[in-house]
């Protein structure tokens, strides 16, 4: 079976081609135009288009059984035409359409813990409506909702390199409020091994991903310092303080944090239900090592 897989290249993308070409199905990686990253390898096509170009999208997933889509983004950048609602719902469903003409009938798409209609984030608000899509498409689907990924994967931005980032170049590494908010991180590794099983086998239901360990903000700084062999020195930050400077800074060249990301941070972001994805899918839980 071939496989269109939307962001091929990206931190999560690169460890999922690798594991579906393990799995012995041809994949066709889809790109915006003027990407500098590479995949190469027997089984994988490479081709660069506008996510909005249904047409192109349709050409791509040509003779492709299943799609697996991964596009999205953890900060908007309206100045690039790069807003949570092109990039998570306008997207969606330009794939869901392009699925449609192709006459592709399995879809994987990749959500985030969190989403819900509600949600105090755009961020979330726009993954869900992505979804409602997703469950009203007719296709076979299966909707994953990661909590904070950590592994070794392919260029790109995730929370546990900036993480480590900041620990290492960072003589002072800010700590909002007393840092004790919850994250469940989960191996890049179960990620990709729960989409290939979706591509395998569409469930008609939203999975969450989390990995064997609740850990607060705090103790994956010091995890991430104890495996540089750096000491952690931190600086706690009201948390006052910061939302109220945030929303102002979010927008400078650089400034590591935005609104939607303190507020998302803050919240917290623990599964529910993280031993139906283990379940169905035969993951191995994998404890939290500080790669990124």
């Amino acid at each position: 079976m071939r496989v269109l897989v939307t962001g091929g290249t990206g931190y999560v993308g690169q460890r999922v081609v690798q594991r579906l070409r393990e799995a012995g199905l041809e994949v066709t990686a889809w790109q915006r135009p003027g990407t500098q990253r590479s995949l190469s390898g027997q089984g994988i096509r490479v081709v660069e288009g506008e996510i909005s170009d249904v047409a192109a999208l349709a050409l791509a997933m040509q003779g492709c059984g299943a799609v697996v889509h991964l596009v999205g983004i953890l900060r908007e950048q309206p100045r690039r035409g790069e807003t949570f609602q092109r990039v998570h719902v306008q997207a969606t469903q330009s794939v869901l359409a392009a699925a449609a003409l192709a006459g592709v009938e399995r879809v994987c798409h990749m959500s985030a813990l969190g989403a819900r209609p509600q949600a105090a984030t755009a961020y979330h608000r726009t993954k869900w409506q992505a979804e409602e899509y997703v469950r009203a498409s007719g296709l076979a689907w299966t909707i994953l909702r990661p909590s904070v990924i950590f592994g070794n994967g392919g260029p790109g931005p995730n929370f546990v390199r900036l993480l480590r980032d900041w620990v290492q170049s960072l003589p002072w590494v800010p700590l909002p409020g007393d840092g004790q908010f919850p994250l469940q991180p989960v191996a890049l590794a179960s990620v990709a091994e729960a989409v290939l099983a979706a591509v395998l086998q569409p469930r008609q239901r939203v999975y969450e991903l989390g990995g064997p360990e609740v850990l607060t903000y705090r103790q994956l700084l010091e995890r991430v310092a104890a495996s540089l062999g750096k000491q952690l020195r931190l600086l706690p930050v009201p948390l006052a303080l910061l939302q109220t400077v945030v929303p102002w800074l979010q927008h400078l060249p650089g400034f590591p944090l935005s609104a939607d990301q303190l507020t998302m941070l803050v919240e917290g972001n623990v599964c529910t239900d993280s031993e139906s994805a283990y379940r169905d899918f035969g993951l191995v839980p994998i404890p939290f090592v500080p790669e990124g």
